[in-house]
């Protein structure tokens, strides 16, 4: 019989102050997704880039970031720009989970990004 193992377990938390949701696996940073909240109306959490540390790759957790980054902007109430090529690709992969976001608002966060690249 095989011996089971237990999935990994991820402590992601928002540090909406630097602008990061990190990844933690005990109490050790192992991934990231740089955002920005977008202000105007709409609003939106604009995802710029997800890394995750060397010797982490390919066990979810940069999936695990995007899914909770999506999440966190529905409890919000605003869509999500996915900016970042690795949340874009999530989110086709998983349309049930990450709306859409508007044309108008990728562009005006394009906008943003590239006028203030210290986001």
């Amino acid at each position: 019989m095989a011996e089971q193992t237990d999935p990994i377990e991820f402590d992601i938390r928002d540090d909406r102050a630097s602008g990061n949701l990190l990844a933690y696996e005990n109490g050790k940073a192992v991934g990231v997704i740089a955002y920005f909240v977008m202000d105007g109306d709409p609003a939106a959490l604009v995802a710029v880039h997800t890394v995750v540390e060397p010797g982490h790759e390919g066990r979810g957790i940069a999936g695990a970031l995007v899914q909770e980054f999506y999440a966190m902007a529905g409890l919000e109430g605003v869509p999500v720009v996915p900016l970042c090529p690795y949340a874009a690709k999530w989110a086709q992969r998983h349309p049930e989970q990450a709306p859409e976001a508007p044309v108008e608002l990728v562009e005006q966060a394009k906008v943003q990004l590239k006028s203030h690249p210290e986001l």
